[in-house]
C-alpha cells in the first residue's frame, strides 16, 4: 500500500495564501495581542475572518452541507500546520476550540430548530460556546463517572453540579453541559448534553482558573478555563441536545479530526520554534563562532528537525487512513499522533529556549509562552497516558498467545530448526545426508 501527501496546485496555493496571510497580518500583532482593546478587536477580528470567508477557507473542517469545501484530513492537517503558527490564528479561520467540536456535536445532534437558534450563529462567528465535561472531584480521564446531574420537572430539566476548567466559559454565549440524566446506563448511556445560555440563573461562573499558561489572566478573556456551579439550574426540554442518554456518542463527534488538527498547529508552532533558533545559531556569536558553529547547538537543531518531520510524516499518515477507513479504524492511531506530537512540540520548544538563552526564557520571543501553555496538550484531550494504553491495548489484541518457551519469535527448539532445514535443502535440490 503506497501513499503520496502531496497535494494539488489549487490548494497549494490556497497554503501559500494563508501563510502570507498569518505572518503578514496576525505575528506582528503577538506583542501586544492581550491589551488590545476588546471592542476595536471585535471590529478588525471581522475583517480579517471575512478576507478569510472571500477565500472560501472559513470553517474548512465542517462537511459541506454545513458550509464546509471537503477538504478531508490531509489537506485539513496541512492547513492545521499553518494556522499552528499563530494560535490566534484559529479564531480567525473559524476553527478555534472549543466552537470547533461544538459545531461539529450539533451538527450531529441537533434538531433543525436548535441548528438555527445554536449551530448556525456559531458557525458564522456571531456567537461562541463552551463545552462543560470537567470536574474537579472526578478524574478527566475517565468521562464515565461524572457528579452533575440533570433530572427531568415537567417541561424542564434542572441541573446541579460542579465543573471546572471549562474553556471559553466566562465569554462564551452558550455552554454544552454534560450531565448525567439516567444513573442504570452507565457507563456509556447515562448522559446527556444540554445547551445552556449565558446568564440562566443557576449556573453561576465562579472564576477564570489562573493556570501555567495564563497566571494572570483578567477575567473574562477569550482562552481563559471557568469553573461553574450550577444550583437549580433549569433549562426546557427543548435544550437537550438527541435524547437522554447520547452525551457519549454525541461527545464521540467532537474527537478523531481535531487530534490531528492539535498535532498539525504544535507542529506548525514547533517549525517556527526551530526558525527562531536556527536564526539565532547564525546571529549570535560565543567563543569566537557563530552558536550554530558548536556541535551541541548543531545536534539541537538537527534533532530537532528530524523529531518534526517524523511526526508530520507519522500524523500524515493517520489522517491519509482517517480519509479512506474512518475514525473508529483509526482510534489508536489518532491517540498515538496526539500523545507524540505533544512530547515534540515541548521537546523543540525547551532546546530553542535553551538555544536563545536569556533572550529565550524572556517574553521579548513568544517561546516561553507557548512553552507555558501548550505544556497542557498532555493532559487536555485525554492524558497521553490513557492513548498510549489505548494503542497497547489495540496492539496486544493482534496477538495470539502461544505455549512454550519462550514465544514463536525466538526458535530455540533445535528439533524444529533441524527440521526446517532438513526441508530447505531438499526442496534446493540436495542429497539428503
Amino acid at each position: 500500500m503506497a501513499w503520496d501527501f502531496e497535494t494539488d496546485p489549487e490548494f497549494a496555493a490556497q497554503l501559500a495564501w494563508m501563510r502570507g496571510f498569518v505572518d503578514d497580518h496576525l505575528i506582528p500583532l503577538e506583542p501586544v495581542f492581550d491589551e488590545l482593546p476588546s471592542d476595536e478587536w471585535k471590529t478588525v477580528k471581522k475583517h480579517l475572518q471575512d478576507q478569510v470567508k472571500a477565500q472560501g477557507l472559513w470553517g474548512a473542517f465542517l462537511d459541506p452541507k454545513l458550509g464546509g469545501r471537503g477538504f478531508g484530513q490531509l489537506k485539513l492537517a496541512l492547513m492545521s500546520e499553518v494556522i499552528g503558527r499563530c494560535m490566534m490564528s484559529m479564531t480567525i479561520f473559524g476553527v478555534q476550540a472549543p466552537d470547533s467540536g461544538n459545531m461539529e456535536l450539533l451538527a450531529h445532534g441537533a434538531t433543525e430548530a436548535q441548528k438555527e437558534r445554536w449551530l448556525w450563529p456559531n458557525l458564522r462567528g456571531e456567537i461562541s460556546s463552551a463545552f462543560a465535561l470537567t470536574e474537579p472531584f472526578h478524574a478527566g480521564a475517565d468521562p464515565t463517572v461524572i457528579g452533575t446531574t440533570a433530572v427531568r420537572d415537567g417541561d424542564d430539566w434542572v441541573i446541579n453540579g460542579h465543573k471546572w476548567f471549562i474553556t471559553n466559559a466566562s465569554v462564551a454565549d452558550f455552554v454544552l453541559v454534560f450531565a448525567e440524566t439516567s444513573p442504570e446506563g452507565r457507563p456509556h448511556r447515562h448522559a446527556s448534553v444540554f445547551v445552556v445560555p449565558a446568564g440562566t440563573p443557576g449556573m453561576e461562573i465562579v472564576r477564570d482558573i489562573p493556570t501555567m499558561g495564563h497566571p494572570e489572566r483578567s477575567f473574562g478573556r477569550p482562552g481563559n478555563h471557568a469553573e461553574i456551579v450550577f444550583r437549580d439550574c433549569r433549562v426546557s426540554a427543548d435544550h437537550l441536545i438527541g435524547s437522554p442518554g447520547d452525551g457519549f456518542v454525541l461527545a464521540q463527534q467532537r474527537l478523531g479530526g481535531g487530534r490531528i488538527h492539535h498535532a498539525m498547529r504544535w507542529l506548525g508552532q514547533a517549525q517556527r520554534a526551530l526558525d527562531i533558533m536556527c536564526e539565532r545559531a547564525v546571529s549570535r556569536t560565543s567563543h569566537g563562532r557563530t552558536l550554530g558553529q558548536h556541535q551541541m547547538v548543531q545536534d539541537y537543531i538537527a534533532v530537532s528537525h528530524t523529531d518534526i518531520q517524523a511526526a508530520r510524516l507519522l500524523t500524515f499518515q493517520t489522517a491519509w487512513r482517517m480519509d479512506r477507513l474512518g475514525a473508529r479504524e483509526v482510534r489508536a492511531e489518532l491517540g498515538m499522533v496526539k500523545a507524540h506530537v505533544s512530547k515534540v512540540v515541548l521537546a523543540v520548544l525547551d532546546r530553542a529556549i535553551q538555544v536563545c538563552g536569556a533572550l529565550g526564557y524572556s517574553a521579548d520571543l513568544p517561546i516561553e509562552s507557548w512553552y507555558r501553555t501548550t505544556r497542557f496538550g498532555s493532559i487536555g484531550d485525554g492524558p497521553d497516558e490513557l492513548h498510549k494504553s489505548v494503542l497497547a491495548r489495540t496492539l496486544l489484541a493482534r496477538q495470539t498467545p502461544v505455549e512454550g518457551w519462550p514465544t514463536e519469535h525466538v526458535p530455540s527448539r533445535r528439533p524444529a530448526a533441524e527440521a526446517k532445514w532438513a526441508e530447505l535443502r531438499a526442496a534446493a535440490g540436495l542429497a539428503a545426508g
